[in-house]
């Protein structure tokens, strides 16, 4: 990933140029709106034609975004419960964890942090 050792955005990459406006405050608002409106917009088009399904819930207009939108929100809350049955221990390495070793005291740089 190329940073840039200036602030100056004209002697960026032009994709860096380009996405600049989004490091902005409030484009996370204006990209949030901006991705409702599309699917809203997504949402519009499909009244506009004759869909030919197989089963009958097809026909429904707007029933693939509904469909898309239940199943992520099951798989949100079924990775919420799965967490549950997979978590370990903090310990669970026990003495093989690399976070386990010990440091010799003279060696390590100890950097008192205050208020």
């Amino acid at each position: 990933m190329h940073t840039p050792s200036n602030d100056d955005p004209a002697k960026w990459p032009r994709l860096g140029q380009i996405l600049h406006w989004v490091d902005k405050p409030g484009s996370a608002h204006r990209l949030f709106w901006g991705l409702a409106m599309v699917c809203i917009l997504l949402v519009l088009a499909d009244f506009t034609y004759k869909k030919y399904g197989h089963f009958g819930v097809e026909a429904i207009p707007g029933s693939y975004g509904i469909y898309g939108y239940v199943m992520f929100t099951l798989l949100i809350f079924a990775a919420k419960i799965l967490r549950d049955f997979i978590k370990r221990p903090e310990d669970y390495y026990g003495d093989k964890a690399v976070d386990s070793e010990t440091y010799p005291e003279d060696q390590i740089e100890r950097v008192q942090h205050g208020d």
